[in-house]
């Protein structure tokens, strides 16, 4: 299957700042960075592919920056119509969404990665992440930790530190 010339959408409305909180971390962070996740939403859309006949909708990572604007405190904005709905395939507009926002907080081989999905975007409401202090410490391997919903996840709840991810509706 062909893959199409993805258009950017000239005039995006649909604006949402996400603002990170991070509390309790046992040290800083190397670097922040952060991603959205996008993806076609009506597969009917989108051709077979030819040998498995499975289909296979187009996805889009794109980069986003997080800036701080206080004591671990950071902001983002996305788009969530940051591409053209449009027919790609001759098979009906293919409709975009946004599916997570998601970031990257990376100390030395570990990059702590929570994430907040369209349904708490489109809420305008906040996620919470819990992480081990044992996991910020621990250098022997690179690995992604995405976290857990509860400090009960770990068997010490009380040595976590937490990340919040809270969406806002902007007007253009």
């Amino acid at each position: 299957m062909k893959q199409p010339d993805i258009k950017l959408n000239p005039n995006p409305r649909m604006r949402y700042e996400i603002t990170m909180t991070v509390k309790g971390a046992p040290g800083s962070f190397d670097s922040i960075d952060g991603y959205a996740d996008y993806k076609v939403s009506n597969p009917a859309s989108v051709p077979l592919t030819p040998i498995t006949g499975a289909t296979v909708e187009p996805e889009r990572h794109e980069p986003i920056e997080f800036k701080r604007v206080g004591d671990n405190v950071y902001k983002a904005e996305v788009y969530v119509d940051k591409f053209l709905d449009e027919d790609y395939f001759g098979q009906g507009v293919c409709r975009w969404s946004i599916v997570a926002v998601s970031a990257g907080l990376i100390s030395g081989p570990i990059t702590f990665s929570p994430s907040i999905f369209s349904k708490d975007i489109f809420a305008s409401s906040s996620v919470t992440r819990y992480f081990a202090n044992g996991s910020y410490t621990d250098r022997r391997m690179e690995r992604i930790d995405i976290g857990a919903d509860s400090p009960k996840a770990y068997k010490l709840p009380d040595d976590t530190f937490t990340v919040t991810l809270e969406a806002a509706e902007k007007l253009p």
